[in-house]
């Protein structure tokens, strides 16, 4: 199993985490990756309660919107990010994606928030190699520790560029959606490849996206059996002859495309 991935800023993540987009949603339903606008905090709430008693052997992951990613703006959602998360410190704070507030206001306030040691790194998210060349420029912008993209089987464009170039400067790529969502195409050849190693398709799409060391991947489940069973695509190491036949099922484009999201 690759249990972390380790960043210039000295972060050290694990390798698979958790997201947790919709998760908290519906209040009666309730029984790592968090972020402000899920579920308006209901997910940050949610987190809190199950890592009540286990901070320390947890990686929490939060985001700032980006029409609150002025300084002040910043520095006052992380701190409502704290309260929901009850906890006195983020491990790594993410813009979401570009605002309409000039970057280094974000950035000024990250290293405040920094500082003052109520988060530990920080980074962004959905920024593709423009923007990240940008931000690289900017005081603060040496020490984005993350990027945060769409990542997946059918979403392979930030393999041609921005992949090489953060992994250069050693700015881990954070997955998201590894699944698209529980939508990902079926198709014949990850069920064979499936079968050969003894897995579901989805454990094989989420081995898949790992198989970068830079890479951290977070597949979405609010159900613990899925949890368990994405939890052991960690485990499972690709072939040559496996990775061919994925590429061939799931080809990566041969011309730029823009950054996707969802």
């Amino acid at each position: 199993m690759r249990f972390e991935v380790r960043t210039r800023s000295g972060a050290a993540l694990p390798g698979l985490g958790l997201g947790t987009w919709t998760m908290g949603e519906d209040a009666a339903a309730r029984a790592e990756d968090t972020a402000e606008m899920y579920a308006g905090g209901g997910a940050e709430e949610l987190v809190a309660e199950a890592i009540a008693g286990q901070r320390d052997q947890v990686f929490l992951v939060s985001k700032v919107l980006p029409q609150n990613a002025s300084h002040a703006g910043t520095k006052a959602a992380c701190e409502r990010s704290l309260r929901r998360l009850r906890t006195d410190r983020i491990d790594l704070y993410l813009l979401h994606w570009p605002g309409p507030h000039p970057l280094e206001e974000t950035y000024r306030a990250f290293l405040a928030l920094l500082d003052q040691g109520k988060i530990l790194h920080y980074g962004l998210s959905n920024f593709d190699l423009g923007e990240m060349e940008r931000a690289e420029r900017l005081p603060g912008g040496g020490g984005t520790s993350v990027n945060q993209v769409l990542y997946n089987l059918g979403r392979r464009g930030v393999e041609r560029h921005l992949f090489g170039w953060c992994r250069s400067r050693e700015i881990a790529i954070m997955a998201y959606s590894p699944l698209e969502q529980g939508r990902l195409r079926p198709d014949p050849a990850l069920r064979n490849v499936a079968r050969r190693h003894g897995a579901s398709s989805a454990q094989i799409a989420i081995a898949w996206t790992m198989r970068w060391d830079h890479v951290v991947t977070i597949p979405k489940s609010s159900r613990i059996a899925h949890v368990r069973e994405n939890a052991r695509a960690a485990d499972i190491v690709l072939s040559e002859e496996d990775l061919a036949e994925l590429a061939a099922a799931f080809p990566a484009p041969k011309r730029d495309v823009p950054l996707e999201t969802l």
